[in-house]
């Protein structure tokens, strides 16, 4: 007989895969660098969308500015100090008479440069000779390139304009430079284009990668939906073509999954209820006969076969199709409890007032009546802990008995397993070794997990993690 999925999970987590909380803590212990980067789908494709445009615009910036924006400055302040030096020949060519005043208005409007002439000064002390910026390094260069006198640039002359001050022979030519002469607008503009088309390239990958990645999310909450034991409805085939492929093969893994439960179930079902109807009838006829060792050992022997077949129904039911449904936990777990003290087990319970989760609450008592019974058959003592925990809720059952090897705690909860056959020989569901298998069967239909440890009080501890 094939094993059912969550079986399966159990035999994989048992032969050396990586079991739920492996997983987690490799997530925890991550490189550094990789903890940098998102863990979402949708973070990470826009991060590849992300970093080749802003490698693009980082190239483009460093070849404009490198480039056409040097050159562009070059060129302009190469005008401006041929505009200079034209200005200063024609002084010296200028015939007695003519006014420099008036020259310098035509060549003004003619410029855009204001000239004024101190004649008989020198250039004043303590000014800076270049500014700070390229554009003033870019203008120094080129007067010195073609004027080939001593000058000097105050660059916060004006807000509008920079001042060019030139030694001249007989005096100083003060120079008026308009500063949109020395800079060009295409800056701001590629800079404005480059933000803009960016930031409209960043919105559309957004709206498109989160409509791609919503079907994911989807599939991602069916496939958990499923895996705690709830129905998947309304579900439809959406996104991108491999995204449908995948939905489609989750469909058919869903039916086939389901196909497999079911007849398991019916198949147990069907074979115990056969087997019960030829139990009774010895039960019965053991009754009219005499009492005898002989007859108490074959209604012994009748007892534990029941027990057994008890076991094998419990086994089948453990993933019916009974529906999940809001339960206040330590309420549930009262109940199981109060069960076991009726029979004449020392609990003792720690719990909150209140917890509400969405769960199976017959397969749940089942699952804790069981492990409360294996705690109370080889201990003398049990206590109940229920701890809220960040994501979900975790119930300790611990006890004082001989506890379990390490080495064998994940064989325990394989189907017949037994690990002391004379253990055996007590009562339960547990004499034929399914006990801790419907335990586990029960909660990883839930989604949770469950684990054995070493117990504070000498005994054996399991951990049962439920999922918000």
């Amino acid at each position: 007989m094939s094993s059912s999925p969550i079986e399966a999970r159990g035999i994989i987590a048992e032969g050396g895969g990586p079991t739920a909380a492996e997983a987690r803590r490799a997530i925890r212990d991550r490189r550094w660098y990789k903890r940098l980067l998102p863990r979402s789908l949708f973070g990470r494709s826009l991060l590849i969308i992300v970093t080749p445009l802003i490698l693009v615009q980082v190239i483009a910036t460093w070849v404009f500015y490198d480039r056409h924006w040097d050159t562009v400055a070059r060129r302009l302040s190469t005008g401006v100090a041929g505009d200079i030096a034209q200005t200063i020949d024609t002084m010296r060519l200028l015939p007695p008479g003519i006014q420099r005043d008036q020259m310098f208005e035509r060549v003004g409007r003619a410029t855009e440069l204001e000239y004024i002439f101190w004649p008989d000064e020198k250039l004043p002390a303590g000014m800076a000779r270049v500014g700070s910026t390229s554009l003033e390094e870019q203008l120094a260069a080129a007067l010195i390139e073609r004027v080939h006198r001593p000058f000097q640039i105050d660059a916060e002359f004006d807000p509008r304009d920079t001042l060019v001050s030139i030694a001249l022979y007989d005096g100083v030519l003060q120079v008026a430079v308009p500063k949109k002469r020395l800079f060009t607008p295409t800056t701001y503009i590629f800079v404005m284009w480059m933000t803009g088309s960016s930031l409209v390239l960043f919105a559309v990958a957004t709206l498109f990668m989160r409509n791609q990645v919503k079907s994911l999310s989807r599939l991602a909450a069916a496939a958990e939906s499923f895996g705690k034991g709830r129905d998947v409805v309304n579900f439809k085939l959406a996104g991108a073509l491999e995204v449908r492929q995948t939905a489609a093969a989750f469909l058919q893994m869903r039916e086939r999954i389901q196909r497999q439960i079911s007849q398991r179930t019916e198949m147990l079902a069907g074979v115990s209820h056969d087997l019960r109807t030829p139990l009774t009838r010895m039960k019965l006829a053991l009754e009219f006969l005499e009492e005898s060792p002989t007859v108490a050992e074959l209604k012994s022997d009748v007892a534990q076969m029941q027990s057994m077949v008890q076991g094998y129904l419990d086994f089948a039911r453990g993933e019916g199709g009974e529906t999940p449904r809001e339960v206040d936990l330590p309420m549930l777990i009262e109940e199981v409890v109060a069960n076991a003290r009726r029979e004449g087990a020392p609990i003792t319970v720690a719990a909150p007032d209140a917890y509400a989760i969405s769960l199976r609450p017959d397969a749940t008592r089942r699952c804790l009546a069981n492990l409360i019974a294996n705690a109370r058959r080889y201990g003398t003592h049990i206590w109940v802990t229920v701890v809220p925990v960040r994501d979900g809720i975790d119930i300790l059952i611990d006890d004082d008995g001989p506890g379990i090897p390490a080495s064998q705690r994940e064989a325990v909860f394989r189907p017949f397993f037994r690990l002391d056959p004379a253990r055996g020989a007590q009562s339960g569901s547990g004499s034929v070794g399914l006990g801790l298998t419907i335990a586990r069967d029960v909660v990883l239909s839930h989604g949770g997990e469950i684990s054995l440890e070493d117990s504070p009080h000498q005994g054996l501890r399991v951990r049962i993690h439920l999922p918000k």
